[in-house]
């Protein structure tokens, strides 16, 4: 068996430039095929390289949705280029947003008609200490994982989850008209009801035989980087689990004419995150939080290396502080692992990520970073 086929082939990013991006006015940066380590102050910019390779994954920033505000403060337009390996090939990904404009993606100089054509091209897990807003945030975050993960190789599901959205909206839509002009029209709701239930039902399915399958992945991830006698759980929390969801919506009616909305439905779906039998977010500890989170990241990293013909890039920002050495020891050792495949991090410390660096012995590169100038160590 080939080794493309036993699914090992990683993604490998050779260069990235930015102009205009964030606090970058210009930067080229040619990367290692294992590991990249950009360290330097707060501030400086060590984040924003991350964030210009999430772009060039997912058409959109990790941290702020809003593609304008990523444009350089007083500048007019951002770009961010990125040369890959994938699957023996060269990939050329151009992103460029101008102020007022439509945001441009290619592919090897060809526009994408749709921009979720491009979501699983270049498979990648970040981890980021504002992961901590999946325990302590709304159900929403939690949401946009497990779709952000089951996306990056089933593209059916994204285009039923767009759709899904687009016939919410028309419904809530519907709902909110019914009320100011008093009126109510049955076939016009049943229209968009089924709708949902076309879009929502699919959804629901992938959901639930994701978590099947991954819950038993991050439980093993857990086990490596927590104590022994700590166990977690991950619970999915949906409607659908009781009926169908044509029922649901009847069952709902009159209390969604009362309030204008839409009241169930995979929109209100959601994960409880367990220590034991309790919930995370109430019992457990920083680090217990911490490790969870890494937990449910590496298991991101597995689930979709088993799904797709490439091997994830992981990018690490900042998740060092607050871990020991032979913790920080430990998690670099174990991205280094040879089933992983490109990994790009960053810290404050030079003093202390470059001497573990040097005893893992694997490929790497140093980089400081300094008022968005990147330079090689």
């Amino acid at each position: 068996m080939s080794y493309f086929w036993t699914k090992e082939f990683p993604v490998i990013l050779n260069e990235l430039s930015l102009i205009n991006f964030k606090n970058y006015s210009e930067a080229s940066i040619e990367v290692c095929s294992k590991v990249n380590c950009f360290v330097g102050n707060n501030g400086q910019g060590k984040t924003n390289v991350l964030d210009a390779i999430y772009y060039l994954a997912f058409c959109k920033s990790y941290f702020n949705p809003i593609d304008s505000q990523n444009i350089k403060h007083d500048d007019e337009f951002f770009v961010v280029q990125g040369g890959f390996d994938r699957e023996g090939k060269s990939e050329k990904i151009f992103c460029g947003l101008k102020r007022g404009q439509k945001k441009q993606f290619k592919r090897n100089k060809k526009e994408y008609a749709k921009l979720s054509e491009h979501i699983g091209l270049i498979p990648l897990v970040m981890v980021s200490p504002s992961d901590s807003e999946l325990i302590l945030g709304g159900s929403e975050t939690r949401r946009k994982f497990i779709d952000g993960v089951i996306a990056q190789f089933n593209p059916v599901y994204l285009d039923n989850l767009l759709n899904y959205q687009k016939s919410l909206t028309q419904r809530n839509a519907l709902l909110k008209s019914f009320s100011e002009n008093r009126y109510f029209d049955e076939d016009s709701l049943m229209i968009w009801d089924h709708k949902l239930a076309q879009y929502g039902e699919p959804v629901f399915k992938e959901r639930n035989a994701f978590l099947e399958e991954f819950i038993p992945i991050f439980q093993e991830y857990y086990g490596l980087i927590a104590p022994e006698n700590e166990t977690v759980g991950l619970q999915y929390v949906t409607k659908l689990h009781e009926g169908t969801f044509l029922d649901l919506l009847l069952e709902n009616r009159q209390k969604d004419r009362a309030i204008r909305y839409s009241s169930t439905g995979i929109h209100k779906d959601d994960l409880v995150f367990e220590l034991g039998n309790h919930p995370m977010k109430r019992f457990g500890s920083q680090g217990q939080q911490k490790s969870y989170l890494l937990a449910l990241k590496l298991a991101q990293f597995e689930y979709v290396k088993r799904k797709k013909t490439t091997k994830p890039m992981i990018l690490l920002d900042d998740v060092f502080d607050k871990l020991d050495e032979n913790r920080v020891e430990a998690l670099i050792k174990l991205v280094s692992d040879p089933e992983f495949g490109q990994i790009f991090i960053t810290d404050t410390s030079q003093e202390r990520i470059e001497p573990i660096l040097k005893k893992i012995g694997k490929e790497y590169r140093l980089y400081n970073v300094n008022e968005g100038a990147v330079e090689l160590i």
